[in-house]
């Protein structure tokens, strides 16, 4: 096969700066692999006239149509991210009959279907391993090399500004405003965070990764989402003291007797779960399926490199499939439609920090309140430390249903001898 296929590349920022370079650097090897040289035509940039290295000067254009109406270009690669112009680039591309390899988690996580819809229209590939962990495979994998499981549970560490966070405050004690700032300061924190800091980020990641494990159409509204504002340097202390890591996590979960649970929030892993020494902005999934048993992708989540590794290989994949007439070989594999579990009704364990007054029949009352709402306790922990007549308290429940916890938040609320409800978090432990 003598044919060249040339790509039309959409963005030279981070990741497309990647994309040049590991074609550049490894072209011998991806023409082996491929049967034929992968080579770019076009780049769509903003300012056409600023000097790029790497980059040929005649490839440059401010110009979407110049890569559309290129009848040589066969693969759009889209690495702008954000929803607009990138969505419409992408639906223009398919109707074009060109193929589309993307990074953009926004637009697959809200637009997933509809992307598909118009690849299979037009015969075309959609590829978007790099939406999700960065250099880490998990989407192919989940396309293909998993599918002989049914995957009952998966779940990550998505998002490398709040792994990052969560890391310094567990190492060094430090509080969520100072290490804010740190991420900022090197570049892994956003001027605005509320993306990452929130659960945003991840919930987007969650809702591909939980659409593709359980085959069934999972929307971002679908993911119940809580950030990481709330931890505190005292909540890491106790989960520490009780064998636990504080980590945010996107979960998905298909329990046979609810439907589809999906969410993200920060959780209280045991330090023996493999998750638990994931550290700094690096991100991993864990993965349960009833044949594989357990298995964990680990690596970068982020950066020019790695992200442009995964792209470049849905470039490859793609390629051969231009070559081989193999083009829409795999494409939506939301072929399911389970039901969703509503979040009142997802269980866990939970970790309930509570200031109370220092006082007799104090730790009864809040017994009897856990109780009424039919909620056991598995441990309590009365610290040492006491401020102003006042104790602190740290329960972990068993096993119960998020409306009981949220019943049983209500109640504590109204009884005299708690002062403040400082935290609530999930614990994942063997119960779950």
């Amino acid at each position: 096969m003598d044919k060249t296929v040339y790509i039309g590349l959409l963005g030279a920022g981070t990741v497309g700066s990647g994309v040049i370079e590991v074609l550049n650097k490894n072209a011998s090897e991806i023409e082996a692999r491929v049967g034929a040289p992968v080579k770019i035509k076009k780049v769509l940039v903003r300012d056409a006239k600023k000097v790029r290295d790497g980059l040929d000067k005649a490839t440059v254009t401010d110009s979407f149509d110049d890569i559309l109406n290129d009848k040589d270009i066969s693969i759009v690669v889209e690495v702008m991210g954000g929803m607009n112009p990138a969505k419409d680039y992408m639906l223009r591309a398919f109707n074009a009959g060109k193929c589309v390899v993307t990074a953009n988690k926004d637009v697959i996580a809200a637009c997933g279907k509809e992307l598909f819809d118009a690849a299979k229209k037009n015969s075309a590939d959609l590829h978007f391993e790099a939406s999700v962990g960065g250099g880490i495979p998990i989407i192919t994998p989940l396309k293909q090399s998993l599918t002989a499981n049914k995957i009952t549970e998966i779940m990550g560490i998505v998002n490398g500004t709040t792994n990052y966070m969560l890391t310094k405050m567990t190492e060094v004690g430090a509080d969520y405003d100072a290490v804010l700032k740190e991420a900022q300061e090197k570049g892994y924190a956003e001027a605005n965070p509320s993306a990452d800091v929130d659960g945003l980020d991840a919930a987007r990641k969650a809702a591909i990764l939980a659409s593709l494990a359980f085959n069934t159409r999972i929307s971002l509204d679908d993911v119940a989402v809580e950030g990481i504002t709330k931890i505190t340097p005292e909540d890491i202390a106790f989960a520490r003291e009780l064998g636990y890591v504080i980590k945010l996590l996107a979960v998905g979960k298909d329990i046979p007797s609810k439907g589809i649970d999906v969410r993200v929030h920060p959780v209280l892993l045991p330090a023996s779960h493999p998750l638990s020494a994931v550290n700094g902005v690096f991100n991993a999934i864990f993965v349960r399926g009833n044949a594989i048993g357990e298995a964990m992708f680990y690596g970068p989540g982020a950066g020019s490199l790695p992200t442009a590794s995964a792209v470049v290989a849905d470039i490859i994949d793609t390629a051969r499939d231009i070559l081989y007439g193999a083009v829409g070989r795999i494409g939506c594999t939301c072929y399911n439609e389970k039901p969703l579990c509503p979040v009142e009704e997802t269980e866990s364990s939970y970790y309930v920090r509570l200031l109370v007054k220092d006082e007799p029949g104090a730790l009864g009352n809040i017994a009897t309140a856990f109780g009424k709402n039919g909620v056991s306790l598995k441990s309590v922990v009365q610290t040492t430390k006491a401020v102003k007549h006042k104790a602190e308290i740290v329960v972990i429940t068993h096993l119960v249903k998020h409306k009981n916890i949220l019943g049983t938040m209500e109640l504590l609320n109204t009884l005299p001898v708690v002062d403040t409800i400082k935290n609530v978090i999930r614990v994942e432990n063997e119960e779950c």
